[in-house]
């Protein structure tokens, strides 16, 4: 019993490391955070100011229908630099190097996902702050709140770990975060922007049973005050589910890298 409890402590300890190493080099290119930003705050100006009066949601304030698809676009787009990042550390033989070392093969791996779960976090906070700049006003307390934090970051989680299959198995730093760009136009897709009732039947079929609908509705339904009914167990569902697949094969490959 000891020693799994020493097991652990160092289990831990190694990890808190490997995160202080890879937020490091956050903090010393913040053009990363920056990056992240610039795209989902110009998609919500330009379809707030440009497109918004010319859509029917059923609100009177576009940015507050907009808002939960701008931020899970973001962290479809944050999610490539931990690929990224993997796939530098892959190549340069950082892996190998420390594999030689007494700490927990899993660690790296490990430093680079809460990494990205507190990068994306700062990510998502400018956007908010930008949207409340532009009227996004919300009635939700403190619990709602607390809600909407925990299926973002379980959203984060689960696309994290789908990155860090891609940062492993990569050939190219190219198709290391080039697997991003359909996640980040997946809201296209869903209710992020316009209600699913008003797309063509077979994109509504689409749109209605994708991951995205269900937590953009959930978290809308939340930050609004409204009953969320069903959609947050669906919206639970495909994050679960998500994040335990993506793991198994993450791991997988990362045993793989000797």
């Amino acid at each position: 019993m000891e020693t799994a409890n020493i097991q652990k402590s160092h289990f831990f300890v190694d990890i808190s490391v490997m995160l202080g190493r890879s937020m490091r080099h956050i903090f010393r290119s913040m053009d990363t955070i920056v990056t992240v930003t610039i795209t989902p705050i110009a998609m919500m100006l330009l379809f707030v100011y440009v497109f918004g009066g010319a859509i029917e949601t059923g609100t009177d304030n576009y940015v507050n229908y907009l808002l939960p698809g701008i931020l899970l676009m973001a962290i479809a787009s944050g999610i490539a630099y931990t690929a990224f990042r993997l796939f530098n550390d892959k190549q340069k033989g950082i892996f190998e190097r420390f594999h030689t070392m007494p700490i927990s093969r899993s660690a790296l791996l490990w430093g680079h996902v809460l990494t990205s779960l507190v990068s994306n976090a700062l990510s998502l906070l400018v956007i908010l702050i930008v949207a409340l700049i532009m009227g996004f006003r919300s009635s939700a307390g403190v619990l709602p709140w607390l809600a909407v934090a925990g299926i973002l970051a379980l959203f984060t989680l689960a696309l994290t770990w789908v990155a860090a299959i891609a940062g492993l198995t990569a050939k190219t730093v190219d198709g290391a975060s080039a697997f991003s760009y359909p996640l980040i136009f997946l809201p296209f897709i869903s209710s992020a922007f316009v209600p699913t009732n008003s797309m063509p039947t077979a994109v509504r079929v689409f749109a209605e049973n994708q991951p995205v609908t269900s937590i953009v509705e959930s978290i809308r339904a939340l930050l609004s005050g409204q009953p969320v009914g069903n959609d947050i167990w669906v919206a639970l569902a495909w994050c679960v589910g998500i994040t335990i697949v993506a793991y198994f094969f993450a791991m997988k490959a990362h045993r793989k890298q000797g």
